[in-house]
């Protein structure tokens, strides 16, 4: 793999002001520069956004081709479809516009991705910034690992046949999980695929309260039930594993709560609201109940 030659980057944009620019600096940063960038814009409305893209399309000292793309709001899917469908080489990297990139990323995920010819995807851990400060791990995985959650980042790099072999991004899914259902298309389409995860933090993702991945968790179920029924035939194949490992993540999360509770017993501070009707009413069936007689156990020091 000549990874200078053999990636291209697409950046889908949105009323993202001087974000975008960043976005575009994180690639003209890169240890291995990709051939070409992309920007397709959705339709941006803001004056100031649009006059970045005007600027960043005639600046002429920039060390790697970028062009715009200008369409009607169609949806992030829709976006990066058309940037996709624009490239001319074995290996697309999709980024948002207001996240950016550390300078090694594509060196180390083109890495991983040329050495493993499995993998029809890879990306890394993620730095998040704005208004949580964090490293987050996604795990990435075969199609089994997939099912109960996303395992890879939004912000990927993978081979361009598997994208046309799987029909590229389901362009109806304008509230979210787009990226999840690309991937399970991916792995879907290619016997003994996977996706890989550089275990670096190579990402800079953006937090606010108000991004489409937030909101997204407003319709989780909503969403699920469409993917569900989408791939229906792997989720019936892989029914047992993936109802125990959400179960998995559900126990989890139970026993985070159960030690927050007994913290705050043993420490006499107060519990909240929620806490307080749990121990006056815990879920029966799912572990609940038990979580609460382990709480209600516990001396206070």
């Amino acid at each position: 793999m000549n990874i200078n030659n053999d990636v291209e980057a697409v950046i889908t944009s949105f009323n993202q002001k001087s974000m975008i620019y960043e976005a575009v600096q994180s690639l003209c940063r890169q240890t291995i520069l990709p051939k070409r960038v992309t920007i397709v814009d959705d339709g941006s409305t803001d004056e100031e956004s649009v006059s970045i893209l005007n600027e960043i399309e005639a600046d002429g000292e920039l060390p790697v081709q970028v062009r715009v793309i200008r369409q009607t709001n169609r949806g992030v899917s829709a976006a990066r479809n058309a940037g996709i469908c624009e490239t001319e080489v074995p290996f697309v990297l999709v980024l948002d516009g207001d996240d950016n990139l550390e300078p090694s990323f594509i060196e180390e995920v083109g890495k991983i991705l040329s050495e493993n010819p499995s993998m029809v995807a890879a990306s890394s851990w993620m730095h998040t910034f704005g208004v949580l400060a964090s490293v987050v791990r996604p795990t990435g995985g075969d199609i089994t690992a997939f099912l109960s959650h996303n395992c890879c980042p939004a912000t990927h790099i993978f081979r361009r046949s598997a994208w046309q072999k799987c029909g590229g991004y389901d362009e109806s899914m304008r509230g979210g999980f787009e990226d999840w259902d690309f991937f399970l298309n991916m792995l879907e389409t290619t016997q003994g695929a996977k996706i890989g995860i550089v275990k670096q933090a190579l990402i800079n993702y953006r937090t606010t309260p108000v991004s489409s991945n937030i909101k997204s968790m407003e319709k989780r179920l909503e969403l699920m039930r469409y993917i569900m029924e989408k791939h229906i035939r792997i989720y019936q194949e892989h029914m047992i594993e993936t109802m125990l490992e959400m179960e998995t993540i559900s126990m989890s999360r139970l026993y985070g709560w159960e030690s927050e509770m007994i913290y705050a017993k043993l420490t006499g501070k107060p519990l909240t609201d929620v806490s307080k009707a749990f121990m006056k009413s815990p879920s029966y069936g799912d572990g609940g109940m038990a979580s609460a007689v382990r709480i209600a156990s516990v001396e206070k020091r």
